[in-house]
């Protein structure tokens, strides 16, 4: 059985942090991908190192071309032949209205979660394809409940984008089937994550929970098993698809 190498963007924290987690429990190797947070990545390296598993942290922002390619050669070198890409890099700014969006918030919030996305599917492809001597593999696009929802008031742009990766996972998956990878993508609802603090309320998820049907928020850890299943030969059939976990909303 081929090795399985898997690389998860924005996995120093919250659902890439879960998910990198669950994926070395399960037998992957991980690169853990991220921006800013090289002592939080670092501390997941050492988690799955400590359970007997293979992993590294690699520097990147996904928004950027050439980091994005540095980071692909640097698994290729230091992990082998990429099997699996779980694009769960984004941003989210401060709640705003769509009156005070600029054209240059927006562009920020494209270039991660839409362009960045773009790109780490790209130098996947190059290396799964079978066209290009590849063995196949999966992507796993983390979206969001938003890219349904709108997110009206808060973060219509970040929903936006999302809307945009779910398009991705359509095309991306029809264009790469027969070529042995399969891509598909999660929709996270209110998650316990670090990343409401981004948008400027850490506690959204209690202030809202009481509005979804399953009265109480969602945990990073919960988002992981989706991924890890979509990733796994259990999915093996699975292409284009989507798992909402925003319970029941």
């Amino acid at each position: 059985m081929k090795e399985k190498i898997t690389l998860v963007t924005g996995g120093a924290r919250g659902i890439g942090r879960a998910t990198a987690l669950l994926l070395a429990q399960q037998g992957h190797a991980i690169c853990v991908g991220y921006r800013t947070r090289q002592a939080c990545a670092e501390e997941v390296v050492a988690l799955i190192r400590d359970g007997g598993g293979k992993a590294i942290a690699v520097q990147a922002d996904v928004a950027d071309e050439e980091q994005v390619v540095a980071l692909f050669q640097q698994i290729d070198r230091d992990l082998g032949c990429l099997t699996g890409l779980v694009n769960n890099a984004a941003i989210l700014k401060q709640q705003a209205s769509i009156e005070q969006l600029d054209a240059a918030r927006i562009a920020e919030v494209f270039a991660t979660n839409v362009s960045g996305s773009f790109i780490c599917a790209r130098e996947a492809v190059k290396r799964m394809a079978l066209r290009h001597g590849g063995h196949g593999g999966a992507i796993v696009n983390v979206s969001s409940a938003a890219s349904r929802l709108g997110a009206p008031h808060e973060y219509v742009d970040y929903a936006a984008s999302k809307g945009a990766l779910d398009t991705l996972t359509i095309g991306l998956s029809l264009e790469v089937a027969a070529q042995g990878i399969r891509v598909n993508a999660v929709r996270p609802g209110l998650i316990y994550t670090e990343m409401h603090a981004d948008g400027g309320e850490p506690g959204r998820v209690d202030r809202v929970k009481a509005h979804l049907p399953m009265q109480r928020g969602g945990q990073p850890e919960e988002v992981a098993e989706a991924i890890a299943w979509l990733l796994s030969e259990k999915a093996s059939y699975v292409t284009g698809s989507f798992i909402d976990l925003a319970g029941g909303k």
